[in-house]
């Protein structure tokens, strides 16, 4: 049986057992991949969309754990770089 990683009350705790412990060891089944985005946004959209699309949008969006417009971006961007979900 695997070991739960532990809750850690700051960033370098949470580096230090990173930097030291044996991830093969530990439960990793609850955890999702992180994208982090560190392109400015410095352009703005302007769409008009059926209500029942924009509730679609959304509800997909918070099943994978992002805001809307978040997952919208992503997904037109995979849409332009051809690009699969991690």
């Amino acid at each position: 049986m695997k070991k739960k990683i532990p809750e850690f009350k700051t960033d370098a705790e949470a580096e230090a057992f990173v930097d030291s412990a044996d991830l093969s060891q530990y439960d990793l089944s609850g955890f999702k991949p992180v994208r982090f985005e560190f392109q400015p946004k410095t352009e703005r959209v302007n769409m008009r969309l059926p209500a029942e699309l924009l509730q679609a949008v959304r509800r997909k969006a918070k099943a994978e754990g992002l805001p809307y417009q978040r997952f919208i971006r992503a997904t037109l961007e995979r849409a332009v770089t051809g690009k699969k979900r991690a």
